[in-house]
């Protein structure tokens, strides 16, 4: 699989998920600069990762939306190739319109540095398919413009869709008010379009795919698009 990340000015988890997919993952990858407006048609993924783009100016993403490679992966995505946009990356993917709803501050007003759960909402995805039927995964989240708000009638139609990827869950997959840490709106972790090649998330999966460290639940995550490259 031909990956590429996308480096904007404020990124700093760039390098961990270009760490994940070439050292641990064995994929080819490649860096993209936000200034660049390329041709992606050899590309399999584009991953718009973490970290504070433009210094969160205005707003989270609100900045990095007119970068022109974004015109570069609005095309890609298009074609039917493959987005994943972890937090920050999230943030751009719902301000340049590739995904539907926004991220608002989160409803306890700090900033969440934490592993939380999640479970999978669609199990039939490019980006869940190897993850099975109710697993639950610990994934860590460090975000102040976490939660995520779509109005009841598009959540739903959301939900109808399949386009509900993950929801913040208990260590048993219970989805609770409880174990919601930012307030978003059904407890939704993750959503993708409509087509479901373009997906945003706001934990962090390249945080836990190293088996160096503790946990490796977010490996899948990545395994699952290398198997539906």
């Amino acid at each position: 699989m031909k990956c590429g990340i996308v480096v904007f000015p404020g990124s700093n988890c760039d390098h961990d998920c270009y760490h994940i997919l070439k050292h641990v993952m064995d994929q080819e990858t490649h860096w993209l600069w936000h200034k660049d407006e390329v041709n992606l048609e050899s590309f399999d993924l584009v991953v718009l990762p973490g970290g504070f783009s433009y210094g969160d100016y205005l707003r989270a993403g609100a900045i990095a939306r007119f970068s022109p490679i974004i015109n570069s992966i609005t095309r890609f995505a298009e074609e039917g190739g493959k987005v994943l946009g972890i937090c920050n990356g999230f943030q751009v993917l719902l301000e340049c319109g590739l995904l539907p709803g926004a991220l608002i501050q989160n409803q306890s007003r700090k900033f969440i540095c934490k592993n939380v759960f999640v479970c999978i909402d669609n199990p039939d995805t490019s980006f869940t398919q190897d993850c099975g039927e109710n697993r639950v995964l610990e994934i860590p989240i460090a975000h102040h413009q976490g939660s995520y708000y779509i109005d009841p009638l598009s959540l739903s139609e959301l939900e109808e869709n399949g386009q509900v990827i993950f929801r913040y869950c208990d260590t048993s997959g219970n989805v609770s008010a409880e174990s919601n840490p930012n307030g978003s709106v059904g407890s939704v972790a993750g959503v993708a379009n409509k087509q479901k090649n373009v997906m945003g998330m706001m934990p962090h999966p390249e945080r836990c795919a190293d088996p160096l460290l503790s946990n490796t639940d977010g490996q899948i995550i990545f395994q699952s698009l290398i198997s539906n490259s």
